[in-house]
């Protein structure tokens, strides 16, 4: 879109009215990409009250949730069907990499994907939500008819505007975005600017209603940096890595088991919903995105035990991959921070720093009937009670040095005045019993 000049030097890409044309058109998908993603979450959090995590232990789900699973995968199935979409959708970063979106799939990708959150299937809903906004951003590209590259940059603006609000962070969102794209040249100058625009607009709209998604959604203790975390950090990034192997081993056997079926997509949905139905009926914390979820295992790591951590890990692959296979549409992202949030709970519970002791595994009601219990930090970052010591600054009540016996005060009766009865030393001090020699003397294991 830029012209060049008889001197043949090219003009600065802010220079051209074509470029404040795409920022004008990110502002704009930057306010659709919050309003979407607005409807949309909040759609498919009204559908996913049926879901109960009572019990986040085994067998803590209730066995009418299969029919809630199995019911939303034929539906899933049947919409396949109607809206003409593929038994297997491309996802939002293959989308990202070509910097263009099928604007026919839109509608039934955003349709499939909230019957799919809503029914339990353990998916995200980034793949819905980046169709919808760079969806817009294609169709308004071929309005304009703008050419190739502005068509891709108004794409990824779209994307921009759709995720911003979602993830509460304008730069995270670009940085992905243009490390997925890769634009070059002149490209991705507009692309880098368009993509900041419409964040930046996307992320004001949207904390403006409804708040920082991620501000703060998970509560984890603070910590004094030290040098050796560095190391401690190498082996994490070589078990995370790990896991991330066995998931997409998981995802490639799962599309291949359901892909070799001969059944029809209705029934493939169908089963699919079975089965991770069944898994979430075992254990419900792999039910839905993971977001809620990964928030119980922080605060209740020290009661789930590490087998337990382990197995979530596993089965949240499992139902992730089999959601995928089987038919159901979403993203990876909150299930890829379920399985991570999870998996680093488990590692801790190995920590040989982590406090041990009889008490560090009750429950909450006990702390709040024990307030004068020390506590120790447990395997989420919160607090349990120990039993064994109280807390340093909150010595037993009959040794604080400020502290009086209850009759300090009392005036002696005059049989124990004139030195009958208990209170024959209370003659020395006319009247009024003396405090007990104790007290004011702090004892050394306090």
């Amino acid at each position: 879109m830029s012209t060049t000049p008889a001197g043949g030097v090219t003009p600065p890409v802010a220079s051209t009215r074509d470029f404040w044309a795409l920022m004008g058109y990110a502002v704009s998908l930057g306010v659709f990409g919050a309003v979407a993603a607005l409807l949309f979450l909040g759609i498919i959090g009204r559908g996913a009250q049926w879901y109960s995590d009572s019990d986040s232990g085994w067998f803590g789900g209730h066995w009418w949730w299969l029919a809630v699973t199995v019911g939303a995968g034929v539906v899933v199935g049947l919409l396949h069907r109607l809206m003409h979409l593929p038994e297997q959708t491309p996802g939002f970063v293959a989308d990202l990499d070509h910097e263009s979106v099928d604007t026919r799939l839109v509608p039934g990708i955003a349709v499939v994907s909230g019957i799919s959150l809503m029914g339990g299937a353990s998916l995200g809903p980034e793949k819905a939500l980046g169709a919808i906004g760079g969806g817009a951003g294609g169709w308004l590209a071929t309005r304009r008819q703008l050419n190739t590259d502005d068509s891709q940059v108004n794409t990824l603006s779209g994307f921009a505007g759709a995720y911003s609000g979602l993830f509460s962070s304008p730069v995270i969102i670009v940085m992905m975005i243009l490390e997925v794209a890769r634009p070059g040249g002149q490209q991705f100058t507009k692309a880098l600017a368009g993509s900041i625009v419409s964040a930046s607009v996307s992320f004001g709209v949207y904390f403006a209603v409804a708040g920082a998604f991620f501000v703060d959604a998970y509560q984890v203790p603070t910590y004094d940096f030290a040098s050796w975390q560095l190391l401690v950090a190498v082996g994490l990034g070589l078990f995370a890595a790990l896991a991330v192997t066995i998931l997409v081993a998981l995802i490639q056997l799962m599309t291949n088991l359901f892909g070799r079926m001969r059944l029809p997509g209705i029934v493939k949905a169908a089963l699919g919903g079975l089965l991770f139905g069944l898994v979430g009926v075992t254990l419900p914390l792999t039910m839905f995105n993971g977001s809620d979820q990964l928030k119980t295992v922080l605060h209740e790591a020290g009661t789930l035990g590490a087998g337990l951590l382990a197995v979530l890990v596993i089965a949240k692959m499992f139902t992730f991959a089999v959601s995928l296979g089987s038919g159901f549409v979403g993203g990876p992202v909150f299930p890829a921070l379920f399985i991570g949030g999870t998996a680093g709970v488990l590692v801790h519970q190995f920590d040989p720093r982590r406090a041990a002791g009889p008490g560090r595994h009750l429950p909450a009601r006990c702390r709040s009937r024990f307030p004068g219990l020390r506590t120790v930090r447990d395997g989420a970052g919160g607090n349990l009670p120990h039993p064994d010591r109280r807390t340093p600054n909150r010595p037993h009540p009959d040794l604080r040095r400020d502290r009086v016996p209850r009759d300090a005060g009392r005036q002696v009766p005059a049989r124990e005045a004139q030195g009958g009865g208990r209170g024959h030393r209370a003659r020395r001090f006319h009247g009024v019993r003396p405090p007990p020699r104790s007290l004011g003397r702090q004892s050394p294991t306090h």
